[in-house]
């Protein structure tokens, strides 16, 4: 997809898309301030709204006060853990079509599910080792 980004646009979107720790608009600010100084945490957050509208990131919910982001726009769940805050990508769980869970819904609720986004929680393997 081709983008005419103005320069800081492209380092927001670059450095979101440079992670998959699924961060935050204040980690994307400090990650860019000493490389540009007239940056505001304002741009950062507005830059992310036009992100989302055109489909480039989506937010994973609000983790530990703070809303975290993703570039990756496949459908998976992510799972969060409930020491240290990571997210982790979980692959698409197959099985849910295969169980008929969208026509479940659907019938429910009189709704027509069209993708879903699931958060699971517990901990996280460097966690439970600690």
């Amino acid at each position: 997809m081709k983008r005419n980004f103005s320069a800081k646009r492209e380092a927001i979107y670059q450095t979101l898309a440079s992670t998959h720790s699924h961060p935050t608009a204040e980690w994307v600010y400090e990650r860019l301030k000493p490389k540009i100084p007239d940056l505001s945490l304002g741009t950062v957050y507005r830059n992310i709204s036009v992100f989302r509208e055109m489909n480039l990131i989506k937010s994973v919910g609000v983790v530990n006060g703070q809303e975290r982001f993703d570039t990756d726009m496949s459908q998976h769940s992510h799972f969060v853990c409930t020491k240290c805050f990571k997210i982790v990508d979980v692959p698409e769980l197959k099985n849910f079509a295969d169980k008929n869970i969208y026509e479940y819904i659907n019938h429910q609720c009189n709704v027509t599910v069209q993708s879903h986004n699931m958060l699971f929680y517990g901990i996280c393997g460097d966690c439970k080792h600690q």
